[in-house]
């Protein structure tokens, strides 16, 4: 899986960065480095990640969907805060989703990290479908997803995604802070 391991994290590399800076560009590169994740992640028995891909590419299409028809704030779309209830609902339901699924991968698969997997998987599916929403508690998601994420790839011998996502982890305090910046103006 090396070479295609390389390319989608480069992929990756790109598509955040443009995330960072609001850029609807960011989903050409994500839909693409996703694909190439699915077969990386199934080789490596993280069965979580390879099915989060599908639901990747869908809401990358969404997202991209999104973006297009969303306000514009100087030259990416605006980003606002959730209010405190909504904070509540979403951190309630992500987590009784990892529950379910990491249980539902430890019962009825192989996987070698059925609950580590399904919290990166949970969280990410949350982080994303906020990104779309254009929600700065996205990031704070995708801290949490890539502080986990870090460790479980190392583990499983994906070097070059265990720092893929180091790199996403540096990129998603820097994406918090840029968005909370923007969501006052």
């Amino acid at each position: 899986m090396g070479g295609i391991e390389i390319a989608a994290a480069l992929l990756g590399v790109i598509n955040v960065l443009l995330v960072v800076r609001r850029s609807i560009w960011n989903y050409p590169f994500g839909i693409v480095m996703v694909a190439l994740y699915f077969f990386v992640f199934w080789d490596a028995k993280l069965y979580s990640d390879a099915l989060l891909q599908i639901f990747f590419l869908l809401i990358q299409v969404y997202g991209w969907w999104a973006w297009v028809h969303a306000d514009r704030v100087d030259d990416g779309v605006a980003v606002r805060w959730m209010n405190r209830r909504a904070q509540a609902v979403w951190f309630s339901g992500t987590l009784v989703a990892i529950i379910i699924w990491g249980s539902g991968m430890a019962r009825f698969t192989d996987a070698v990290a059925p609950m580590a997997d399904g919290a990166v998987a949970g969280l990410s599916v949350a982080a994303q479908i906020l990104q779309s929403l254009r929600r700065v508690e996205s990031w704070v998601l995708w801290i949490a997803v890539d502080s986990l994420a870090i460790g479980l790839f190392a583990w499983r011998g994906l070097g070059v995604t265990a720092a893929l996502y180091g790199l996403f982890w540096v990129l998603a305090v820097v994406g918090f802070v840029e968005w909370r910046r923007k969501a006052r103006t």
